[in-house]
């Protein structure tokens, strides 16, 4: 499902797409928000997005095969609450 069609299904509940859209946005950019501060976001039954570190580390330019080093970096993760495993799963 791509963003123009989950806009598309959440526009049922609302009364035009645009209103639909702003809606969406406004919970991507909390979310967003909520991982640039370094805290998780919990939605019940849903799932939780958090950040994980990898740290840095040495790795291999495949090509030429010489050592490369790469910086530590935050990742954004989610986790599958398990209701939405279950629904996955029926």
């Amino acid at each position: 499902m791509t963003k123009s069609e989950l806009v598309a299904t959440i526009s049922q509940h609302f009364k035009t797409k645009a209103e639909a859209e702003r809606a969406l946005e406004a919970v991507l950019e909390s979310i967003q928000g909520s991982l640039k501060k370094g805290e998780d976001v919990r939605i019940v039954g849903f799932g939780t997005f958090s950040v994980s570190k990898r740290a840095a580390r040495t790795g291999r330019n495949p090509r030429t095969g010489q050592e490369i080093k790469i910086p530590a970096t935050k990742t954004p993760t989610f986790r599958a609450g398990k209701e939405l495993k279950e629904a996955v799963n029926k």
